[in-house]
């Protein structure tokens, strides 16, 4: 891909990941409670639990809902039994799309996701159809202007995998999942703060789209975002304006 669409992407997925903020502690609420309900609500051994927290206190969700979201998933508390659920399916010029999403009610969803997906041009396709063209991992994004030999000698006795450098000078730190949070924290207190740091499923090749195609591609991931029941969407599709 085009290293000059790369850094503008990036800070788009950053506008969109500020625009979501309206819905974001409902999200968080939910993704506390299945971390605590699959892991426990111990965060020295539940590390998407802990990954959860972290994202809480950066985006201010009252101290009461995290807590009372983690003795919802040990079962100390009752309440809604969320289920993890993914979908993959086809945007535009065929660009791979995958869905996750937390609910309590499977058939709602289904219909709602596939609805989005038919209504602006994708295809809902079946279970594994692109997660082969994406892997599972944490990924931190820093700004261009930082000390490329310095950062990677930090990021790697931190224990990230892989440091990328791409062709508009932006980096990219790619780390295990479980290894994500801790990888932050060093990086975070060495005065690395990162633009973007999430676990995400990353392409590992990606299609470029622009015009037409870019805006129709957007407005489909935009109708699939605003589903309530949608935690995370991840594309292969780089949008150029």
């Amino acid at each position: 891909m085009a290293g000059h669409s790369k850094w503008a992407n990036i800070k788009h997925r950053k506008a969109a990941a500020d625009a979501k903020k309206g819905k974001i502690t409902t999200r968080l609420v939910k993704e506390i409670t299945i971390a605590a309900k699959m892991g426990g609500g111990d965060i020295t051994s539940n590390p998407r639990l802990r990954l959860a927290l972290e994202k809480a206190r950066e985006n201010n969700v009252p101290k009461d809902n995290v807590e009372r979201a983690i003795k919802r998933g040990t079962g100390e508390l009752e309440g809604v039994d969320y289920v993890e659920l993914r979908f993959e399916g086809y945007g535009i010029g065929g660009a791979g799309i995958i869905v996750d999403c937390l609910t309590d009610n499977n058939t709602r969803t289904v219909a709602e996701v596939r609805h989005a997906f038919n209504k602006y041009g994708g295809n809902m396709g079946t279970d594994g159809c692109v997660s082969f063209q994406f892997k599972h991992c944490g990924q931190l994004i820093f700004a261009p202007g930082i000390n490329e030999d310095e950062l990677m000698e930090a990021a790697l006795e931190a224990g990230a995998e892989d440091v990328i450098t791409n062709d508009d000078g932006s980096f990219e730190v790619l780390t295990a999942p479980a290894d994500f949070a801790d990888v932050k924290a060093i990086l975070d207190e060495k005065g690395y703060v990162s633009e973007l740091a999430e676990v995400i499923m990353k392409p590992s090749l990606e299609t470029e789209l622009s015009g037409e195609d870019g805006q129709k591609m957007q407005r489909l991931l935009d109708a699939i975002e605003s589903l309530d029941d949608v935690q995370d969407v991840y594309t292969n599709a780089v949008i150029v304006d």
